[in-house]
C-alpha cells in the first residue's frame, strides 16, 4: 500500500491515463469544424457557439464539486471516455445544427462530470508535490489533445466526415480499463470521513478575493489559448493550407503545449506559481504576434515554442486553485471550472464574432495585445491564501 505521505505515482498514472482517454474525443471538435462549418453552411459565430454549448454544463461545476466532497466519485471518471467518445464520434454524422448541439451538449454534461473530481484526486495522491502532481494529470490531457486531431483527421480521410464513428471504440475500451483498474480505489475517502470545519458557504465568501484575480487572469488568457486552440485548423485552411496540415499544426501545438504542461508544475513548485504565470504571460504575446507576422516557413518552430509557454499555465492555475486554504478541494475547483466556462464561453463567442467582421488575422493580433492584461492580476495574488506564491 502506497504511503499517502508520499507522491504516489501508480495513482496518479491511472488519474492522467482516464484524462488523455476523455480528452481525445473532446479534441475532435476543432479538426472538424471546417468540415462542419462547410457541410451546415454556419458562420464562425455559429461555430463558436458549439463549443458554449459543449461547456455548459460547467454552469453546475460547483454542485459536482459539492457531489465529489461527499460521495465517491470514481465511477465517474470510469464512463466519462465512453460517453464523450460515443457523442464526439457521431459529429460527423449530424445531419443539422441542432443535433451537433444535442451530441455536444451530451459530451459536455461527461466532461463536467470528469473534471470537477479529477484535480482533487490528484492532490490527495501528490502529497506536498501538488504542482508535480497537475503537470503529470495536465500532460494527460495535453497529449489528447496532441492525438486527438491526428486520430480524427486519420479516420475522417480513410473513411470520410460521416465515417468518423468508427473511432468510437477506443472510448469504451478506456472506460473497461479503468473499470478494471479503479472500481476497488477510493481515492477521495479520506475526503469523506474527513469533518469539514468550514461550511461551502464560508469558504467561497473567505476566497471571493482570490477567485477574482483567477478571473482576471483566466479572461485574457483565454483570448489567445481558444483563438488557437479552436480556430488554428480554420486560419489555416482559410489562408490556403490542406486540412492535413491544418490537423498536423494543431498536433504540434498541443504536443508542445503537453511538455509545456509537464515541466511548469515542477517549476512553480520550486521557483513559485506567481513566477511561472509572469514568464508565460511576458512570452506568450510576444510568440503569438510572430506567429502571425513571419511567412509561413517559421510556423512549425514557432507552434513548438509558443504551445510551451501557452499551456504553462494550466496546470499552475490548477495547483493555485488547490492550494488555498480550503477543507473543500473540490467544491473549489469547481468553482475555477464555472469562472473558466464563463470566461471561455464569452471569449469564443467574442473570437467569432471579430473573425466573421476583421478576418481570424486580425483576430490574432488583437488577442496578442490584450493577452498583456493578464499581468497586473498575476502581481496581484498574495500569500495570505495560497502556500506556494
Amino acid at each position: 500500500m502506497e504511503d499517502k505521505k508520499k507522491f504516489q505515482l501508480s495513482s496518479v498514472l491511472t488519474v492522467s491515463f482516464a484524462h488523455l482517454s476523455h480528452d481525445i474525443y473532446s479534441a475532435f471538435l476543432a479538426p472538424v469544424l471546417p468540415l462542419l462549418i462547410s457541410k451546415l453552411g454556419i458562420s464562425l459565430s455559429m461555430a463558436g457557439f458549439l463549443d458554449v454549448v459543449r461547456k455548459l454544463p460547467s454552469l453546475f461545476n460547483p454542485l459536482i464539486g459539492l457531489m465529489a466532497d461527499r460521495i465517491c466519485v470514481r465511477y465517474f471518471i470510469i464512463f466519462a471516455p465512453a460517453i464523450t467518445g460515443i457523442a464526439m464520434s457521431l459529429l460527423g454524422l449530424a445531419p443539422s445544427y441542432t443535433v451537433l448541439l444535442i451530441l455536444l451538449l451530451i459530451a459536455g454534461i461527461s466532461n463536467t462530470l470528469f473534471h470537477v473530481p479529477a484535480p482533487a484526486m490528484i492532490k490527495h495522491i501528490s502529497a506536498k508535490q501538488t504542482g508535480k502532481g497537475m503537470s503529470f494529470y495536465m500532460l494527460g490531457g495535453e497529449l489528447a489533445r496532441t492525438l486527438g486531431p491526428l486520430m480524427i483527421t486519420a479516420a475522417i480521410s480513410w473513411w470520410g466526415l460521416e465515417g468518423s464513428w468508427r473511432v468510437m471504440p477506443l472510448g469504451i475500451a478506456a472506460s473497461i480499463i479503468l473499470y478494471i483498474k479503479l472500481r476497488n480505489i477510493s481515492i477521495n475517502k479520506d475526503f469523506q470521513k474527513k469533518k469539514k470545519e468550514t461550511g461551502a458557504r464560508e469558504t467561497f465568501k473567505k476566497l471571493i478575493p482570490f477567485f477574482l484575480i483567477v478571473f482576471g487572469i483566466t479572461i485574457f488568457r483565454a483570448l489567445m489559448k481558444l483563438s488557437l486552440t479552436l480556430y488554428l485548423p480554420t486560419f489555416l485552411t482559410q489562408q490556403g493550407n490542406s486540412l492535413w496540415l491544418a490537423g498536423i499544426s494543431l498536433a504540434v501545438l498541443q504536443f508542445s503545449g503537453a511538455i509545456g504542461t509537464f515541466f511548469a508544475g515542477p517549476i512553480s513548485d520550486k521557483i513559485g506559481r506567481k513566477n511561472t504565470l509572469l514568464i508565460a504571460s511576458l512570452a506568450n504575446p510576444i510568440l503569438m504576434w510572430l506567429f502571425t507576422s513571419l511567412n509561413g516557413s517559421f510556423m512549425f518552430p514557432l507552434l513548438i515554442i509558443m504551445g510551451f509557454f501557452l499551456f504553462a499555465s494550466g496546470p499552475v492555475l490548477l495547483a493555485l486553485v488547490q492550494d488555498t486554504d480550503s477543507e473543500h478541494p473540490a467544491f473549489i475547483n469547481g468553482i475555477y471550472m464555472t469562472i473558466s466556462f464563463g470566461v471561455s464561453s464569452l471569449m469564443v463567442l467574442l473570437i467569432g464574432f471579430l473573425g466573421d467582421h476583421f478576418g481570424l488575422l486580425v483576430t490574432y493580433r488583437f488577442c496578442a495585445l490584450i493577452s498583456i492584461a493578464s499581468i497586473p492580476f498575476i502581481l496581484m495574488l498574495k500569500k495570505d491564501l495560497i502556500k506556494m506564491i
